[in-house]
Order: structure tokens, then sequence, then C-alpha cells
């Protein structure tokens, strides 16, 4: 592959990435002041030049906890509304979210805010020992089977120095094929989403056989967009035999936190800024679990200003002042209501069950869905039918952690339903 193809291609396109990585690295060195300057410039930035934030900020001389929260709802509307002064929808980078949380919409960046996007994983891969313009990677993600949308990922893998594996179909004959592959290219590492490396790793397992062993060039593992449950990392580092890496991220705002060579979850506070918030949109001290809303410092072609990731999680600063994401405990929106009034994340379910099945190799994976306040089902994929015994333990346990008379109903699928994208929700409440 031609040295630095990802980076030239960047730059073709008018992204300054070389510049982007140079400032990147001089922002590890500010301090909560400058972070505090930043912060100011971009609200005092949108509310001057950008109408549809400006309408959103009744009192203009509000400080920083009385803004408003953008929620995914506020910006589904045209984007060229939503657009700053001097900014047209050919003079931007332009995309689209997953949609995973019910509430797609298109978003903006400005040209250098998107280079400081591609920094930060820059920064944060380099860290791993991967380089983004050489290493190869083998993508676990969700693509279009057909159509323009195909070409554009295919060209996208081609300039990122990747090889594409389809996750939509995972069966036994596929993942055969997928580690065929292993043994053919010197894969770097490893990334996508979680559930269907775990598919991977099981399949694996049950060939008992080490991916390392068969593609010694792999480094490590990245998983993202899922949740990461301590008993899968294991299972991920035993049977492909490197390390896990997990990150978090989005697509509107780039890399929100990674773990570093330290195995801290490391917030992104260089070109972002990261707040956990109560009910009342007011910041949280922190190891209290609340909505993560972020900010883009540099995104001044649309407003990226306390916008409501759709997570719930927690906050930590370390005495060197490096910020780590303590905890992260899934969708704000994957909340479950139970008949006794009791509020739980839906993430509980999925521990709760976890704690039985894993033992269990049978039982590849699973979602948990509420249908009505004490009514649950459990979708699950194995190469058998749940054994009552299983299906006792799990209603057990359900009532001992959660509260009893909890009905548990148990369906077998050949696959789980997953987004677009291919990636999987753990828990769905379809209670309105």
């Amino acid at each position: 592959m031609p040295l630095k193809l990802f980076d030239n291609i960047l730059r073709l396109q008018g992204f300054k990435i070389t510049k982007a990585r140079k400032e990147f690295e001089d922002l590890k060195l500010c301090n909560t002041d400058d972070i505090e300057d930043r912060k100011q410039a971009i609200v005092k930035y949108h509310l001057t030049h950008n109408h549809f934030y400006n309408s959103l900020v009744a009192n203009k001389s509000s400080s920083w906890s009385e803004l408003p929260v953008l929620s995914k709802r506020n910006l589904q509307q045209p984007l060229y509304r939503r657009l700053g002064k001097g900014f047209t929808l050919r003079k931007v980078f332009k995309g689209k979210t997953s949609g995973s949380s019910g509430h797609p919409f298109t978003f903006a960046k400005n040209k250098y805010a998107h280079a400081m996007t591609w920094a930060a994983f820059h920064e944060a891969y380099d860290q791993h020992g991967i380089n983004l313009n050489i290493s190869l990677q083998a993508r676990f993600y969700g693509m279009p089977l057909s159509g323009k949308g195909k070409y554009i990922e295919l060209a996208k893998d081609f300039v990122s120095n990747r090889k594409r594996f389809p996750i939509f179909n995972m069966n036994d004959e596929v993942l055969e094929s997928f580690v065929n592959r292993f043994k053919k290219h010197k894969f770097d590492y490893i990334n996508g989403y979680t559930s269907s490396i775990v598919l991977l790793a099981n399949y694996c397992k049950r060939q008992k056989l080490t991916l390392k062993s068969i593609c010694p060039s792999l480094k490590i593992c990245i998983v993202t967009s899922e949740m990461l449950f301590p008993d899968d990392r294991l299972l991920l580092e035993e049977w492909l035999g490197i390390p896990v890496v997990n990150e978090y991220g989005a697509s509107e705002v780039g890399l929100i936190a990674m773990q570093n060579s330290k195995d801290d979850f490391e917030v992104n506070q260089q070109n972002l800024f990261i707040e956990v918030v109560d009910e009342n949109n007011q910041p949280l001290q922190d190891g209290v679990v609340g909505r993560i809303l972020v900010t883009d410092l540099y995104n001044k072609a649309h407003p990226m200003i306390r916008y409501e990731i759709g997570d719930l999680g927690s906050l930590e600063t370390l005495e060197n002042g490096t910020r780590i994401l303590k905890e992260l405990q899934g969708r704000t929106s994957d909340i479950a209501r139970l008949p006794s009034g009791k509020v739980v994340p839906g993430l509980t379910f999925y521990y709760v069950t976890k704690t039985v099945i894993k033992e269990d190799i049978e039982i590849l994976e699973f979602v948990v869905k509420q249908k009505k306040p004490s009514f649950f089902e459990i979708q699950y994929v194995s190469g058998s039918e749940m054994s009552d015994t299983l299906k006792t333990s799990i209603q057990k346990v359900m009532d001992e952690y959660l509260e009893p008379v909890l009905k548990v109903k148990f369906t077998r699928l050949a696959v789980l339903d997953r987004s677009k994208r291919g990636k999987l929700r753990q828990f769905i409440s379809e209670v309105k």
C-alpha cells in the first residue's frame, strides 16, 4: 500500500491532517483554564454565527450549566438550517448517525474539525502500535449489500487499509471462511462491534484454535459501539490471543474515550469536552452515574454543544489531570420500569442473565426485550433449545436481583435482529 495513503487522501480533500495532528499533540499539555477558554469560545462563536443555536439560547449570558442540552430530536431538521454563516452543504464534511437510538439525523463538520477528529484516532491508536496509514485492519462491521453505498464503503476500506468482514450472517460456515482469511493476510489488528467479534472468539473456542497462532502479525483487538463485558473480554483475549482495547465514540463527534497503554479508559480532552449531568442538566461529581454530554470544541460549521450522546456513565479525574470514563452503563433509553415502580438500567438484565449462562457455550448471544412492565422475552441464538434447568435458573436470578413475579419467555432464533449497520442492542424496552 502507498505510504500514508489515508492521510494523503484527507489532504487532497482539503482536510489539514498534518496541522491537526501537530495541534492535537500540543493540546495534551493544556490545563483546565485552556479548556474553559475553548468552551466559552465555541459558545460565543455559535451565538454570533449560527441562527439555529442562537434561537435555542434565551439568555445569551448564560453560564455553562444553564446552556441548553442538544438532543438528537433537536437535530432532526434539514441540515442547511443548522449550518453557521459562511458554511454551505458543499463546504463541509457531512455524515449521518446510525439511528440505533431511534433518532437518526445528518450532521456536518467544518473541514478542520474533521481533521481534528482523525488526529484523535491517530493519537489513540499510536499508543497501541497501530498506524492508521499502514497497519492492516480486519474490520467487523456491517455494510450496504448493494448500490452506491456498498461501493463507497469499499472505497473507504481501500483508503483506510482495511479488509471487511460482513457481520449480518455469522454461521459456522461463514466463520470458517473468516478464519481462513486470517491465514492468508498479515492483519495487524481487529476492529469492530463487540458482539460480532465475540462470535468469532466462540467459534475459535469450539475449534480449539487461537487466532494469533494462524495470524502471528495480530497485535490487538479494538472493540467499539457495544458494551464490553468482563467475561467477554476474557473470552476474546484467550481465543484471539491478543490484548483487547475498548473504544467509545460516535460518528457525529468522533473518539470520546479509549483505553490507553496504561489500561485507563482515557477521555479525549483535546478536541472534545465531556461531562456527566443529572436530570436537571447540572454537572455531577466524579464517580456519580448520569447522562453523558459531549461538546465538539472545534466544530464551527454545526453546533455540538452539550450534545446528549444517549449513554449513561461516570467520570473520574486522576492525579495527573487525566480524565477517565470510570463506568459506562449503556443507553439512557435502555431503562426498565418494573411493576413495583423500581427503575433499573436495561444493562442490569444482561448482567443478571450472563451470570447464569456464561458457562454454556451453546448460547452464542442473546438480547432481552421488555414487552410489558412484568413480561420479558429473552431471544437467543444456540445450537439447541435452552434447557428447562437453565430457564429456571434465569427466572430465579431475576426474582432475586430484580423483583419476584416477573414473567420470562425464551425464544430461540437463527440470528438476532441487528441495526442496518450490524449493531446489536442487548436490551430493548417496548413499554411506552
